[in-house]
Formats: structure tokens, C-alpha cells, sequence
């Protein structure tokens, strides 16, 4: 689906010299994950019981973690798959 509003343009971060022209060239077009691709997600069990159990004894209400994982294109090229299998509590610095 392609939800404009919700969009964010990116630029890239300012240089000296840049390798192309800047000026913007033709119609605007949304470049999303989901637009083409049916998205799928999957999670490793005890990745899942180790970050409910980090979060469980955590004494702040907010509770901020990383997990980390795969992005791959299934074989068929119709679908992603986005496979979690890390969890990393992170630093309180």
C-alpha cells in the first residue's frame, strides 16, 4: 500500500563536491518496502522469551532494545522475509 502522507523524504547529508546534480528531474515516486513485495516476519522462539525476560526484570517502564536479524527476498521474488534471531539489551550510556 502507498500511504503519501505518511512518507518521509530522504536527502543525503551535505558535501563539498557532490558526483551528481542535485536539481530534482521528473515526478515525484514513493519507493516503499511493502509497495511490491508481500511482506513476512519471523522470529527465533528464544529470542522472543529472552527479550520478554530482559524486559520482565527491567525496573524502567520504557524499555529500549535491539533486535537484530535477516532481510531476504523469497525464491518466488513475490514475497520478503524479515528473520529475527538476535536480541542485544543494549547500553544504559
Amino acid at each position: 500500500r502507498f500511504v503519501p502522507e505518511r512518507m518521509v523524504p530522504f536527502s543525503f547529508p551535505l558535501s563539498k563536491c557532490a558526483l551528481w546534480d542535485p536539481v530534482p528531474m521528473g515526478d515525484v515516486i514513493g519507493s516503499h518496502i511493502t509497495y511490491y513485495r508481500n511482506p513476512k516476519l519471523s522470529m527465533v522462539e528464544k529470542t522472543l522469551r529472552l527479550a520478554y525476560r530482559h524486559a520482565k526484570q527491567s525496573e524502567k517502564k520504557l524499555f529500549s532494545c535491539f533486535l537484530l536479524g535477516t532481510l531476504a527476498v523469497d525464491e518466488d521474488g513475490e514475497g520478503i522475509t524479515l528473520t529475527i534471531d538476535r536480541f542485544d539489551p543494549g547500553r544504559e550510556v
